[in-house]
């Protein structure tokens, strides 16, 4: 039975005010996840890069340069298959040297006089060394390396003009330092400003490793990626696009420009002309150019001022909806992720998805076998939708949504089950009367109830007002039917919700309290009092006051005779 409402704190007291349903808290309720979420994507996929020496082929020419950027095949690599930011692939070089890396580091020295060497051709010769002794990727090579201060040697050579092929190899060794843990050195000894310069190299194969070791660079604590965008990369980069471009340099070009659009951007820094090359690319036939392309919206989105208008505006949203189809996970992730940013705006940004047919996309993402991910996202951007207005939720039950979310709500893993509970809530928080009745129909009471006894207070109280609405409209069907009874809760009561909901009132909100009191009171309050011969009706509780009143008044004769006798 419920107890007595307690005081209400003046929050709670204030919060009674506002309407039932607060739509952009309700779209916003999770920002804090998702950017949890992007934090997780951005360490799992946005590798920093190495330059690794390849195996070679059998009896390979003898050279002490890499071949020209030229003569590489598009195909010679692969990348990761997962991941937002999957390093391009990498140009074939010269093979290992037979001497292992242990007997290198002892030469350490000498490799460090040669690069200290006035003598150009001795000066590329222990760059080309350091460079190999960094295919190790273990960091005690390059704890070591760095101990031999030659950082800012290496950065020096980046200069040098004159000589293209020193240029590109001290590129190369500072892009393998950068893809490791001490990538914060490379981007404090001075390479910055001048790997920003060789973005407009005269040779090729320069920019490419320039463009490499920026993207590694950028791709490291948020420092280090403003270091790069302070120093003027962003348009020379997005100059490079403007040319004619090998896969294999694109690749590389686009990952770069992902890491530089991960974060909150400088306001210096201009959307525009980012979004004109983003959306050229995603239009790409090449997999792993067209997941940083999606990667890279999905960053501006959340780290731009007006960042979603800014996407929505250069006519993106259209792609984006067709890339949901997509074969590989690989793009159905940043696409969707894309997506779930936008549907997280104001009410004609989200109307922008709904024209665009996103729903019936979302449908196939629903009730096949997709990853867990990308469900979640899925159902994250129909709640969105459905925390709009009562067209919007009509939306969502024209494109035969609601039965999928049920089956998820029901049946899926955990993950999946709080976001298809948010959906659904959402639905019918906003509802109209038919728009309930629908829902329930479509058996969305019984789920509903056990997002009770969910841990997560928003998504409850949210579930509570979903329930408030539906027992509204309960009402007004009562009243239709000339009935005594709303059916909608004694469903919920023959289902255990109203057991879920005299729990609650032992959880420490003041606002999920009061809810659920006012539900309590209004729709169940008779019928427990009904059930429970041991509690007293209103009229019994006075009756036994009066005559108790009475009795305590009037003495007893014991006590008259004993006052008598004295």
């Amino acid at each position: 039975m419920p107890r007595a409402p307690r005081r209400p704190s003046e929050e709670a007291r204030l919060a009674a005010y506002k309407p039932s349903v607060d739509v952009a808290r309700s779209r916003r309720r999770r920002e804090d996840r998702l950017l949890a979420v992007r934090r997780r994507n951005r360490d799992a996929g946005l590798f920093k890069r190495r330059r690794d020496e390849p195996t070679p082929p059998q009896a390979p020419p003898a050279r002490d340069a890499p071949p020209c950027q030229a003569d590489v095949p598009d195909d010679a690599t692969s990348q990761p298959s997962s991941g937002p930011s999957s390093p391009p692939s990498s140009p074939p070089a010269e093979a290992v040297p037979p001497t292992s890396n242990e007997s290198e580091l002892e030469g350490l020295s000498e490799m460090e006089e040669k690069v200290w060497s006035d003598d150009n051709t001795i000066q590329l010769e222990g760059t080309v060394q350091f460079r190999k002794l960094l295919s190790d990727e273990k960091n005690s090579t390059v704890i070591k390396i760095i101990r031999a201060d030659v950082l800012p040697r290496f950065s020096d050579f980046l200069s040098r003009h004159d000589h293209p092929q020193l240029q590109m190899e001290a590129a190369w060794v500072l892009t393998n330092i950068a893809a490791s843990d001490y990538t914060l050195l490379v981007a404090e000894c001075g390479a910055v400003p001048r790997l920003v310069e060789l973005l407009g190299s005269g040779d090729a194969n320069t920019r490419h490793q320039a463009t490499w070791a920026l993207g590694n660079i950028a791709a490291d604590i948020p420092s280090c990626r403003d270091i790069v965008l302070d120093h003027g990369a962003m348009m020379p980069l997005l100059a490079l696009f403007r040319e004619d471009m090998k896969v294999s340099v694109l690749r590389t070009a686009t990952w770069a420009l992902s890491n530089l659009c991960f974060g909150k951007l400088p306001p210096e820094v201009q959307v525009k002309p980012i979004l004109e090359i983003i959306c050229q690319l995603i239009h790409s036939i090449d997999e792993k150019i067209l997941g940083d392309a999606c990667w890279a919206l999905c960053y501006i989105c959340d780290g731009v001022s007006d960042g979603i208008q800014h996407v929505l505006s250069a006519g993106a949203c259209p792609r984006l909806v067709n890339l949901l189809t997509h074969a590989s996970a690989n793009i159905l992730l940043p696409a969707i992720m894309a997506l779930a940013r936008i549907s997280s705006g104001d009410d004609a940004q989200v109307q922008v998805l709904v024209e665009n047919d996103i729903l019936n996309y979302l449908i196939l993402l629903l009730t096949r076998n997709y990853p867990t991910s990308v469900k979640k996202q899925a159902c994250l951007i129909v709640s969105n939708i459905a925390a709009g207005s009562k067209d919007n939720i009509q939306a969502v039950i024209d494109a035969d949504v609601i039965s999928p979310l049920i089956f998820l709500l029901k049946s899926s893993e955990q993950d999946i089950k709080e976001e298809a509970a948010w959906a659904i809530s959402n639905a019918a928080s906003g509802g109209s009367n038919d728009q309930i009745q629908y829902l329930v129909s479509r058996g969305c009471l019984e789920p509903l109830c056990s997002i009770l006894t969910y841990q997560d207070a928003d998504l409850v109280y949210t579930c509570l007002r979903g329930l408030q609405n539906i027992l509204q409209a309960g009402e007004v069907g009562k009243q239709g039917q000339d009935s005594a009874v709303n059916p909608y809760a004694q469903f919920i009561l023959e289902c255990g919700g109203l057991d879920k909901l005299e729990d609650l009132q032992e959880v420490d909100n003041d606002a999920i309290y009061k809810l659920v009191m006012k539900l309590l009171e209004g729709y169940w309050d008779e019928e427990v009092s009904d059930d429970d011969p041991n509690v007293p009706t209103s009229n019994d509780s006075a009756e036994t006051v009066e005559t108790a009143s009475e009795d305590a008044a009037q003495p007893t004769e014991s006590s008259a005779t004993q006052n008598e006798t004295e």
